[in-house]
């Protein structure tokens, strides 16, 4: 259960209760088929450099410190998505202050997460470091202030799908979805869980995806590993998600919905 991001499945079913006209409306939407847009594509991706430096904590492995950095993993997500596609590193520029920094860093999340890419020119500026990677070991206080809370995002009203079954069809067209995103350019972010087991209730990244006649595998950064890569796959014969390689999740099957990337989803 220590990979769970919100703070107990008790709010999430109750969550569940408030919005039940709005969960079945959600659950139709994610099951239709996405309409086809161009929109620009970010730059590549790369784990080691575009991805933060410190972690989620999970909070039942160290529950007496009051300071713990824990249950951010939907924030760490979503910004790393808001980075890619709207910050700009510039090593040669001289540092700024800490408070300096976190304004900064507050411009980058204040951007709607499923916002195009903006350009270089547009980009939020950060300078005196090459990439996330570097800025958040250096200055990990400022970025930390600049993400903001966590609390709305514990009760995203979405966050009730982690109750919800979902079949064979659905699945495939997350699947499809990811596939079609990343051929774009454009980074997923994922609601990943195997509830009503009570293991998994988080959020990962897809940035790489190897299609192969069995099965697709998804590469994916995990906020409470970076270390290095977790892998989610899609078993096509099965129709459904894999915890492959999830941090503190046992291998077995999951289920997956896309995260922020419209107003209503």
């Amino acid at each position: 259960m220590s990979c769970r991001c919100a703070p107990s499945f008790g709010r999430v079913v109750a969550l569940v209760v408030l919005t039940l006209v709005l969960a079945v409306a959600g659950c139709a939407t994610t099951t239709a088929p996405l309409p086809r847009t161009v929109t620009p594509a970010a730059a590549p991706f790369a784990f080691a450099a575009d991805t933060f430096e410190f972690p989620n904590h999970i909070r039942a492995r160290d529950p007496h410190r009051p300071d713990l950095y824990a249950n951010y993993c939907f924030v760490l997500a979503r910004a790393v998505r808001q980075f890619h596609a709207a910050a700009r590193f510039d090593p040669g520029a001289p540092k700024l202050d800490a408070a300096a920094y976190t304004e900064r860093v507050r411009q980058v999340a204040s951007r709607t997460a499923w916002d195009p890419p903006l350009p270089p020119s547009e980009r939020v500026v950060i300078p005196g470091y090459r990439n996330l990677r570097d800025f958040s070991r250096d200055e990990e206080q400022a970025v930390k202030a600049g993400l903001g809370g966590r609390f709305w995002t514990w009760v995203h009203w979405t966050n009730w799908r982690v109750t919800f079954r979902v079949d064979g069809p659905h699945q495939e067209n997350v699947a499809r979805e990811i596939v079609d995103e990343l051929a774009a350019g454009r980074l997923v972010q994922l609601l990943v869980t195997n509830w009503p087991k009570p293991e998994l209730n988080h959020t990962v990244v897809a940035f790489a995806v190897r299609e192969g006649p069995a099965a697709v595998e998804f590469d994916v950064w995990d906020p409470n590993d970076p270390s290095g890569p977790g892998v989610i796959t899609f078993d096509r014969t099965q129709r459904q998600f894999v915890a492959t390689r999830v941090y503190d999740t046992e291998v077995g099957p999951i289920r997956a919905f896309r995260m922020y990337y419209s107003w209503f989803l």
